[in-house]
């Protein structure tokens, strides 16, 4: 098998995580999501918790559909937000290099875009699926999974126009876009695998 890199992002509670974390099981590759938050931080001796409030803080200035059009990547953000996605960029190039690898969300599609041997999957689910889901598997209150779901989708959204100047769902820059709900974690990681295999010359 060539050497490769998978990027994956996901709606907040699509099972995106626990997919990605088993297809790197069913792969024999290395996993990458919390580390390079935890790198990042190492590198610009910050505490993670800035790392995480900073990075995935929704940028409230694009409101306006059409501001996309004129500022693609966000106006006004702060010297530490932009030196948190510098040296994860670093970090997620110095990953993807080193060897076969699945990295989860950073934009990481947007910065291996260009990476020749690379996939890129985007893992969504009906709003319904993802409710059921943070309230049966994460244990949260309807309530709770209402908005967090809400927040969080807002602030990824945010965030990767902010750096990649498209969403995250974005059709043109995803080789596979699959609802987790057809198959669950297991029947999704099994399906992803193969196409890994059978795009990267596998067994």
């Amino acid at each position: 098998m060539s050497k490769y890199v998978v990027t994956i992002t996901r709606q907040f509670g699509s099972l995106g995580r626990p997919i990605a974390k088993r297809m790197s099981e069913l792969l024999g590759v290395e996993y990458y999501d919390r580390d390079i938050v935890d790198q990042a931080a190492q590198k610009l001796k910050l505490p993670v918790s800035v790392v995480d409030q900073e990075e995935e803080k929704a940028a409230k200035q694009i409101k306006n559909p059409f501001s996309r059009m004129q500022f693609p990547l966000g106006k006004g953000t702060s010297s530490t937000q932009d030196d948190i996605f510098e040296a994860q960029e670093n970090i997620i190039k110095f990953l993807a290099e080193k060897d076969n690898c699945i990295i989860v969300g950073r934009c990481s599609d947007f910065i291996l875009s260009e990476v020749e041997n690379s996939m890129h999957i985007y893992i969504y689910a009906s709003y319904e699926a993802r409710l059921r889901h943070c309230i049966e598997d994460l244990q949260m209150e309807e309530s709770e999974a209402r908005r967090m779901i809400k927040s969080v989708d807002e602030a990824r959204d945010s965030y990767h126009m902010q750096y990649a100047g498209f969403l995250p769902d974005d059709k043109r820059h995803k080789d596979i876009l699959i609802d987790s709900s057809l198959f669950g974690v297991e029947g999704t990681a099994e399906f992803l695998a193969d196409a890994v295999r059978r795009k990267f010359g596998g067994e």
